[in-house]
């Protein structure tokens, strides 16, 4: 299974580079601010909700946030987004939805199993289920029509090689949330491809403890001399880490935000492997809207990638002008 996904991907190549605050119940979501969207349609108006599972203060979620916005705002859609980290809570949020009556809705799997029973609800009431971000192994056998995002395992093969062409000896990968599949894929890709990699499980609902966590970790094991972060916070977070151990560990990380920028122009964070969510957040909204009024699914019954692609010095510029605009 991870052979095809290689080959699938192998012809295209990683992607050089790709095209806010969060309510946890939801409502009419507030005005956008640039990052697209264009003209309204003049399809008549429906409701679409999209549930996931953020961490209140993680910025990662502004930007997948900020596209379904657009997109919104471009189909003519009310768009009502809510969140919570714990799996049942997010499914509960689901089965709310459900029983509301909205026309379609956008769901991140991070734990499927128990996603499973409300979103097959939906499905039996005829809502359609889009996926995205999280959950690329699940998806489909739980009767969801389409899934944006990157393959987390892939991503993190690209992460390993990366690390094994700097001439890194030992990784820590620093994963912020036990048993998320995806983040759990992507330390599992990095150890595939850069052997000489360990995992060190965070509270990631907990920064002062993170940073305790890993500087700890950094003192008692001088021979790591790379931090692999899992979200732009975190690995913010590894960089204060490496100072108080007094370390020279490197840090790189997966996804991005604004503030990452500075610290990839002045060193402190070497690259990010970057999944684009303001397009996951974007494709999700607009595929529903493409779904309820021309009956398309995008795909083909595969995954539609968005990442990996890297953001390190030589691309920085490029990207820095959208992350100040949130949606990058």
């Amino acid at each position: 299974m991870r052979f095809s996904r290689l080959a699938a991907i192998a012809g295209t190549g990683l992607l050089v580079l790709g095209i806010a605050s969060c309510s946890s119940t939801g409502g009419k979501p507030r005005e956008s601010e640039g990052g697209g969207g264009g003209g309204t349609v003049d399809t008549p108006r429906v409701t679409i909700a999209m549930v996931t599972h953020e961490v209140p203060g993680d910025s990662f979620w502004d930007l997948i946030r900020k596209g379904a916005e657009a997109a919104a705002k471009k189909d003519n859609i009310e768009l009502r987004y809510s969140n919570d980290p714990e799996a049942p809570n997010q499914a509960n949020l689901v089965q709310t939805a459900v029983d509301s009556g909205v026309a379609g809705i956008a769901v991140t799997l991070a734990k499927p199993d128990a996603m499973r029973a409300a979103v097959q609800n939906a499905e039996k009431k005829g809502i359609p289920v889009v996926a995205f971000n999280a959950g690329q192994d699940a998806w489909k056998e739980m009767g969801v029509k389409e899934y944006f995002g990157q393959d987390g395992y892939i991503a993190g093969q690209s992460a390993g090689e990366r690390l094994r062409s700097e001439g890194a000896r030992k990784a820590i990968c620093v994963i912020q949330e036990q048993g998320h599949v995806d983040l759990e894929a992507r330390c599992a890709g990095v150890k595939n491809t850069f052997p000489a990699t360990e995992n060190l499980n965070v509270n990631g609902k907990d920064m002062p403890s993170v940073e305790s966590t890993i500087t700890a970790k950094l003192q008692q094991d001088p021979s790591i001399d790379y931090i692999v972060a899992l979200g732009a916070p975190f690995a913010l977070t590894a960089t204060q880490s490496v100072k108080n151990a007094g370390s020279s560990a490197k840090v790189g990380t997966f996804d991005t935000n604004a503030a990452l920028v500075d610290a990839i122009k002045n060193g402190d964070v070497q690259w990010a492997v970057d999944q684009q969510p303001y397009l996951q957040g974007y494709l999700a909204v607009d595929s529903l809207w493409l779904y309820l009024n021309n009956g398309n699914v995008i795909g083909g019954g595969q995954p539609v990638l968005t990442g990996p692609s890297f953001i390190d010095k030589s691309n920085i510029d490029a990207i820095a002008e959208y992350a100040k605009g949130g949606t990058r």
